[in-house]
């Protein structure tokens, strides 16, 4: 992907524009409000940029989505053919009850280079950078995964913690976890944020498991592949309908293991922006006329890693 750090500042500059038009609806208890002010202030930006953009992620199907649906042209068309991934509100229930963590995300590969996931449950293994290649296997299991892990870092099981979405369908994960003594962090919501954890030492995460949204699978995978990390993803299908819903966005097959590798090919741009205070960058904070923000800047092939704070105009 030929970019300069200019281009990389305007997709940076989109998802500051979404974290403040859904920062309007902080503790407003409207999560659809919060997630259509994300949305419109999204799309403005990202069709002032010289690219010839397509939505291969978004807010649904064009029926279902009148803006950054799947499929969906951005851009002037004019500059870079891009595959955008985007959610302009990861953490609608954050926002609505003034809870941390809410983000704004996209990211961006040259045409072709993002898996075109569909909008369904999909099975994630994740563990941080500096370990030994293909340590884990979502089908080794809870038990053989944890053991291998804590092999590779020379540690006990129980000094190990994992990081998973408190959801009932983890129970029996939560079972294992507990039976071996590793610590458990729970998120009621979070997916990217909760995978790309595992990157950052100071968090004592040392692995994100369990089953969560597929499009937030390929954004958190965008991310990781910046930082280094290992992720390994299988489609998660809750009935016959969701199978031919896969067969028709292109997969193929239906029990593929997705590394990161698979899920992001070459180059990528990943950028999340706060709009609640949070784990990885502060929220959006109103100055009167301008708003700061902070926002998680990653470039693979320029090996960028870096927090853009802004005070921008209203």
């Amino acid at each position: 992907m030929i970019v300069d750090k200019s281009f990389i500042k305007l997709l940076s500059h989109s998802t500051e524009r979404a974290a403040y038009g859904a920062s309007l609806f902080l503790g407003k208890n409207d999560k659809i409000a919060a997630d259509e002010g994300a949305v419109d202030e999204m799309r403005k930006v990202l069709n002032t940029i010289k690219m010839r953009g397509r939505i291969v992620i978004g807010e649904g199907e064009m029926d279902e989505a009148p803006m950054l649906y799947i499929n969906e042209k951005v851009g002037l068309n004019t500059g870079p053919l891009l595959d955008i991934a985007v959610d302009p509100l990861e953490g609608t229930n954050f926002v609505a009850k003034n809870l941390p963590n809410a983000l704004s995300v996209l990211a961006a590969t040259n045409k072709g280079d993002l898996l075109n996931a569909p909008d369904m449950y999909m099975d994630k293994i994740v563990i941080g950078k500096n370990l030994p290649s293909n340590i884990i296997d979502l089908d080794f299991g809870v038990e053989k995964n944890i053991k291998l892990l804590a092999k590779a870092k020379n540690v006990k099981m129980n000094d190990l913690t994992v990081c998973l979405l408190k959801r009932p369908r983890h129970d029996d994960i939560v079972k294992s976890l507990t039976g071996l003594g590793v610590k458990i962090k729970f998120i009621s919501d979070g997916d990217v944020s909760g995978a790309i954890s595992v990157a950052y030492p100071e968090k004592k995460i040392d692995m994100y498991i369990g089953i969560g949204g597929a499009p937030e699978g390929v954004l958190a995978a965008a991310a990781l592949k910046c930082l280094g990390c290992q992720m390994q993803t299988r489609l998660h299908f809750q009935n016959p309908s969701e199978k031919s819903r896969a067969i028709k966005f292109g997969i193929k097959d239906l029990n593929k293991k997705y590394n990161i590798n698979d899920m992001v090919k070459g180059d990528v741009i990943f950028c999340a922006t706060g709009v609640s205070n949070g784990d990885f960058v502060k929220g959006i904070k109103d100055n009167g006329n301008l708003f700061y923000s902070e926002t998680l800047v990653l470039h693979y092939s320029s090996k960028t890693k870096d927090i853009y704070k802004n005070n921008t105009k209203k």
